[in-house]
């Protein structure tokens, strides 16, 4: 039987072996690599492969791609629903349980899309199947988000949450440098009809290794001290939709900043991991290749940049951090496109790697900002929602909406007044937000009983 924790050992979570805390931040980690390698390469592979492979031709390059990244965009609708879903559970059942169904889900997913026939093979059939595909990847990582990064945040020292739980965040660059890695090397080592055809493929027949390695590492933690306190006030006959309900009727104010201030954050990152791949190869003509050798060193200059703002956002604060990078996604476009436009391979760098940094300004404080919003009983769903349903408009529209202006107008500068739009709704919504930086969780719980009582 599990002993009850105290309140001594609620009050400061951070009360482990310095081995054990490692051990629950290389599982956050672990998991979050594997399904952000497998979301991110089919991010990657519709903007370079898939719309030769699973629509029909039409003599322009740019509708093929628009195809398929409409079906890229099915992932960012399903990931509130997994959001949702798993949040729910996550609340009742614990962060460890649904963080294992969610790798095994994304996992099966994604090898399932390396084994679907062409357009030529079967026709229509092709980008049904792999629309049924992508709306259970993206079911998974919209489940996987908030629990991998309250499995860190439950347990990281009040003083250093903004840091610690940036590591989850980490695993979303590595996964694209992994991604890039795999396709990289396919593309380097198969001529490009032979890559075209099948040599994608095994890179999705490779996520299965990578998600049996996270879900090992997986089972060797446990669900921390505050969440089993907090299991009481979980209403244990209470379904999904009133689980929705009920975080809205108790943290408004928390779901509808964390929704704005995601805006800008999920457009920019996309609009420089998916389309600027669309614009480098289809509109400039840059090869796969520089492209993705170019992506895999921003990515990693990516990763280091979100431990170093998260650990910022714990000295300053959640708010003047994440208000720096919001200011500065609302003017990117207007520089990067032209560095692009040179076509010189180094200032096509410095464009992604800038934009890799603002992000990291926004994404690195991200964990630590919603779990301080939220009490823990209704923390997981409540951060889902804040984070997910932003991505139903935002970040997976971004991409088909560039590929769309750029289509029409065949100048980047509408694409920068978009995005600019993007960036004033995020700045307005920061603006509003509390600061939370250094909150005790054990306080937030106790102050939302003594609010509430039992009835939210």
């Amino acid at each position: 039987m599990t002993a009850t924790p105290t309140r001594a050992e609620l009050a400061a979570p951070n009360q482990q072996t310095p081995t054990g805390f490692r051990r629950i931040v290389a599982a956050s980690m672990a998991g979050t690599v594997a399904e952000w390698y497998e979301f991110f390469l089919y991010g990657m592979a519709a903007a370079l492969v898939f719309g030769d492979v699973f629509f029909r031709a039409t003599g322009n390059p740019l509708d093929g791609v628009i195809a398929a990244l409409l079906t890229y965009a099915i992932g960012f609708v399903a990931r509130p629903v997994g959001g949702i879903l798993f949040g729910h559970y996550g609340d009742k059942f614990g962060r460890k349980k649904l963080l294992q169904v969610s790798l095994l889900l994304i996992g099966v997913s994604t090898f399932l899309i390396g084994a679907i026939p062409s357009f030529d093979q079967i026709g229509y059939a092709a980008p049904v199947i792999l629309v049924l595909l992508r709306f259970l990847q993206g079911i998974a990582i919209g489940g996987e988000w908030g629990g991998a990064v309250l499995l860190v945040a439950e347990q990281s020292p009040n003083d250093r949450r903004g840091f610690w739980s940036s590591f989850p965040q980490v695993g979303a660059p590595l996964g694209n440098v992994l991604a890039t890695v795999v396709l990289l090397v396919l593309s380097f080592a198969l001529p490009e009809a032979a890559f075209l055809s099948w040599g994608w493929r095994i890179a999705f027949f490779f996520s299965a290794f990578i998600v049996l390695i996270g879900w090992f590492i997986r089972t060797k933690v446990e669900d921390s001290a505050i969440f089993q306190e907090a299991a009481h006030d979980q209403p244990q006959a209470e379904n999904t939709w009133q689980a929705v309900k009920r975080v809205f009727r108790a943290k408004p104010r928390e779901v509808s900043t964390a929704m704005g201030a995601r805006v800008i954050e999920n457009i920019l990152y996309y609009m420089v991991v998916t389309f600027s791949l669309t614009y480098l190869k289809v509109h400039l003509e840059v090869d796969t290749a520089t492209i993705l050798s170019l992506m895999l060193l921003s990515h990693l200059v990516h990763a280091g940049m979100i431990l170093v703002f998260g650990a910022l956002s714990d000295r300053f604060g959640r708010r003047p951090v994440y208000l720096l990078g919001a200011v500065l996604a609302t003017g990117y476009c207007f520089v990067a496109f032209p560095l692009m436009d040179s076509r010189s391979e180094a200032l096509i760098l410095a464009a992604i790697t800038l934009g890799l940094i603002i992000h990291a300004i926004m994404y690195a404080p991200q964990p630590a900002m919603m779990a301080e919003m939220f009490p823990t009983h209704m923390r997981y769903i409540g951060v889902s929602l804040g984070a997910q349903v932003t991505a139903i408009f935002a970040g997976s529209l971004a991409p088909v909406i560039a590929t769309m202006l750029l289509r029409t107008f065949g100048s980047w500068v509408p694409i920068a007044i978009y995005v600019a739009v993007a960036g004033l709704i995020s700045i307005v919504a920061v603006l509003v937000m509390r600061e939370t930086k250094g909150s005790s969780l054990t306080a937030l719980d106790d102050e939302h009983r003594a609010r509430f009582g039992t009835s939210l």
